[in-house]
């Protein structure tokens, strides 16, 4: 009884953890785009190395989206629900996943969301792949933090009701991260600024989330206006939203560009600014 009892209620906890968790905060589109723009900020060596390995690193940029359908914990490593934890900005939640944990309990951890954790695990990873000079894995890992990065900079992964789906805007997180990043993104000027050294990833990660979560109720809202007098989601919805909240994707994907290139030219410089091999 007790076995079976475990087992069902494990297997709700799966099914929950399957069923509410958001998809995708950005599509590959916004991904790729974020990634490439990256490769520029970096100073010249390392900028040569990435740009030896753009074609990789673009083919791999939604390779954590992958895994979630092999792994069924690799999606909470997406998003974090911010509003699960107070009032903006949320200053109760300790930045330190040890004392998150002792405070909340690993279970409302891992439910809600352990996205500036998992940047701070992978910039560590990163760094190790640099030091060990293993170049594919340095590869493989660059694009892995480019994602969780990218995601941090997706507002609608910084809140519980990530697709509209708490105040009766269903896909509103596909709207925005997705449809309209497809439609437009040949409008898009990026500007991003130099890539900088991060004294701590963790940290600055949870600076990101803050920052993209301060769009939430902007992009709740336009979608509400843009919506207004049209027959569901058409053209003219599209141009409406995109009128209001084009600039904030705009500059959250160049500042996550920017992020990147700080991520990855931090890794390296922890590493010990190893010799980078001639490609």
């Amino acid at each position: 009884g007790a076995v079976r009892l475990r087992s069902l209620v494990l297997a709700m906890v799966a099914v929950t953890l399957a069923t509410a968790v958001p998809a995708f905060a950005w599509g590959p589109q916004a991904h790729k785009l974020a990634d490439d723009w990256a490769i520029g900020t970096l100073p010249p060596n390392l900028r040569n190395f990435f740009q030896a390995n753009r074609s990789f690193i673009l083919k791999h940029a939604n390779d954590p989206e992958e895994w979630t359908k092999k792994d069924r914990y690799e999606r909470m490593r997406h998003y974090i629900y911010l509003d699960k934890y107070g009032m903006f900005p949320y200053r109760g939640l300790p930045h330190s996943y040890k004392a998150a944990v002792r405070k909340y309990g690993l279970r409302h951890i891992t439910h809600n969301g352990v996205l500036p954790w998992q940047i701070g695990e992978y910039s560590l990873k990163l760094t190790n792949a640099f030091r060990a000079k293993e170049w594919k894995q340095v590869q493989l890992d660059s694009a892995a933090v480019a994602f969780y990065v990218a995601d941090a900079h997706g507002p609608m992964h910084t809140t519980e009701n990530y697709d509209g789906q708490m105040t009766g805007q269903n896909g509103l997180g596909r709207r925005f991260g997705f449809e309209l990043v497809e439609r437009y993104s040949h409008f898009f000027m990026f500007r991003p600024d130099s890539a900088s050294k991060l004294s701590d990833p963790t940290e600055h990660a949870f600076q990101m989330i803050l920052e993209s979560n301060t769009w939430v109720d902007q992009i709740v809202l336009a979608d509400i206006v843009a919506l207004d007098g049209q027959r569901g989601y058409t053209d003219q919805y599209f141009d409406n939203f995109y009128s209001r909240v084009g600039s904030t994707a705009m500059k959250e994907i160049s500042e996550a560009a920017h992020d990147i290139g700080s991520y990855w030219y931090s890794a390296w410089l922890n590493a010990g600014s190893p010799e980078l091999p001639r490609q």
